[in-house]
């Protein structure tokens, strides 16, 4: 979602600052734009891709050593040309709004006062071109500069209501970009040769720098030749370590994959691996070097979480009541800070997040802490994120970048330090014996060459996904453990096919959805060989005797036999309390299989973003 690349140099920076646009490409927009100083303000901006954004500044000769770049998922205002970023200031007066304006912007975030600052602008003679609540943030720092961008900016700043992360430079001061942040991303580069980079994630910087600074909340920065300071959110000059951070490019190679949704399907045994390499034994510092004392002092764990994250959290509540005996709440974070809710300090916080940037989780995690609930952990795949800044306790997945918006490795991941989680706490607690932990820590150990097996199905799932996609509907089932699974079967369906698609678990047919099954309507359902098998049976029942068409996966001896509106797949083998991560496998081949015999833009779905940092 939104990003910010940004620099000063004394070379010409538009191609830095397009590839820097083009290494955010994966979290989604639907414009872009740039904007530099050359005698004045020039920009260029399009709601085609970036490498047609490259092609036209190139056409137009835009080229500058000072400028701003940005792409764009539209929330106030749709995406067209002239709601796109940068956007410019225009004085007031009739006269000044056709002027080139000596102002240019680009902004992540949403500021909530914006009608507001709109009206008082207008009253002003500003003239506004945009419906974006972004114009009113330049405006406003036009309507109170006075010489000096970085005092301007820090007074603007201070009349906005909401989350935002700015870059901003302006025609009267060449080698000069400000840049703030309040709920949103956003990091400082620091380069050679007196140059200065700003960017809503340090992958924007891969090849450019890997000396980042990470701005804190209230930051404002001011960037000239050779030269940056910050100040906080009061005001007052600040210090911020400098960092040296590997970041890489999130343009990796497809190799033999058609899209990088399939190739990180297929990386997932990897990523596993990986995941859990240097796991010798369950011991609660896996976690951090507190966390024994924080597991001791908790008696229960709430999880925080949105989309696919909030689905592991899900599956997660099963492990942690049945092998931790941990009481577990899981809430979707853009909720739970809504609603009053009764604190209990002796909680463990986990957040659960790919980016460790999502807005909602984090504004979640702090209303946590804000109620005295102190204790927090998180499941996060990136290391320098927000999240893991703000919270005492960590375990790093490591996936690797994921670049399709669809999250496939990043859910597998998240389960196995989920999984991990349980472990250590019912260890702490007691609970694990020697025989159990050395059972587990096999299972673990098998989980990359089980997801090899389960990949290996491909051939079969697309038989599947040849009639799915003729299909308006589907209907996805799972009981206990695996109803998280179907949740996220029934996402991942609807995110990249646009299948209209309902997860429901298995007994709650003839409460309802019931009425819905008929030829046309496929019904998958997650059929492990578990305790609940028979129960899922007789479902399945439901839906044959009212001419529903079943698509089964089932373990190798389920006892599930093919027949007329009856498609089986056999999954290798039953994995018992990890066969979450690996029923979710076909799951994710179907959705993509699916989406591509629909011929669907399956890395970039309409209307999603990869990183949600806006609320």
């Amino acid at each position: 979602m939104c990003g910010i690349v940004g620099a000063v140099s004394t070379r010409n920076i538009v191609p830095v600052l397009v590839q820097g646009l083009q290494r955010l490409e994966y979290r989604g927009y639907d414009s872009c734009g740039v904007a530099v100083y050359d005698d004045g303000l020039k920009r260029a901006r399009s709601t085609s891709r970036v490498a047609e954004l490259g092609t036209q500044v190139e056409t137009d000769h835009i080229e500058g050593t000072t400028g701003i770049a940005h792409t764009r998922w539209a929330t106030h205002g749709a995406p067209a040309v002239h709601n796109a970023h940068p956007h410019f200031s225009h004085g007031p007066g009739p006269a000044a709004a056709k002027a080139p304006g000596r102002i240019a912007l680009v902004h992540n975030g949403i500021i909530e006062n914006h009608e507001e600052l709109r009206a008082a602008l207008q009253a002003k003679g500003y003239v506004f071109s945009s419906q974006t609540d972004t114009e009113v943030i330049c405006h406003l720092i036009d309507s109170v500069y006075d010489g000096d961008l970085f005092e301007a900016a820090k007074a603007a700043v201070s009349q906005l209501h909401g989350a935002y992360a700015i870059a901003v430079f302006c025609k009267d001061e060449p080698h000069r970009v400000v840049g703030a942040r309040a709920g949103s991303p956003l990091v400082l580069g620091v380069g050679k040769d007196g140059e200065s980079f700003l960017a809503s994630d340090a992958m924007a910087l891969a090849g450019v720098t890997d000396q980042i600074v990470y701005l804190e909340e209230g930051d404002v920065v001011d960037m000239q030749l050779g030269k940056y300071w910050i100040a906080d959110k009061q005001h007052k000059a600040v210090a911020r370590p400098v960092k040296t951070v590997q970041v890489h490019s999130g343009a990796a190679e497809l190799g033999p994959y058609r899209h990088y949704m399939q190739k990180e399907i297929f990386e997932q045994p990897r990523a596993i691996a990986d995941t859990l390499e240097g796991v010798q034994s369950i011991v609660p510092e896996l976690f951090g070097d507190a966390a024994y004392r924080t597991f001791q002092e908790i008696d229960n764990v709430l999880i925080l979480a949105c989309g696919t994250s909030y689905y592991s959290g899900c599956a997660a509540k099963y492990w942690l009541e049945s092998i931790a005996k941990v009481p577990t709440q899981v809430e979707i974070a853009s909720e739970y800070r809504y609603r009053d809710s009764v604190p209990n300090p002796r909680t463990l916080v986990v957040t659960i997040s790919q980016s460790g940037e999502t807005a909602d989780t984090l504004a979640a995690l702090k209303h946590a802490k804000s109620m005295g609930m102190e204790h927090t952990l998180t499941v996060c795949n990136v290391a320098t994120s927000a999240m893991v800044r703000e919270c005492k306790l960590a375990y790093l997945t490591r996936a690797g970048v994921e670049i399709g918006v669809a999250s496939t490795k990043a859910f597998t991941t998240q389960l196995a330090g989920l999984f991990l989680l349980t472990l250590a706490l019912a260890q702490s607690k007691g609970r694990l014996s020697d025989e159990q932990e050395a059972a587990h820590l096999k299972a673990m150990r098998h989980l990359p060459a089980a997801l090899s097996a389960v990949l290996a199905l491909e051939p079969q799932i697309i038989s599947w996904a040849e009639d799915f996609a003729s299909k308006d509907h589907a209907l996805f089932l799972g009981r206990g453990l695996h109803y998280p699974i179907a949740l996220e079967g029934a996402l991942k369906l609807k995110e990249i096919s646009y299948i209209h698609a309902e997860a429901y678990p298995a007994g709650e047919l003839k409460h309802g959805p019931l009425a819905l099954v008929t030829g046309d309507m496929p019904v998958v359902t997650v059929a492990p060989n578990d305790a609940l098998l028979e129960k899922l049976k007789s479902n399945m029942q439901e839906v044959r005797a009212r001419g529903g068409v079943l698509y089964v996966l089932a373990d190798a001896d389920s006892r599930i036999g093919s027949g007329e509106g009856l498609n089986v797949i056999r999954m290798p083998e039953h994995y018992g309390a990890l066969s979450p991560l690996l029923h979710v496998v076909p799951l994710q081949l179907l959705a993509y299989h699916t989406a591509v015999a629909r011929g669907t833009d399956v890395d970039k779905p309409r209307n999603l973003a990869k990183s949600v940092t806006v609320e």
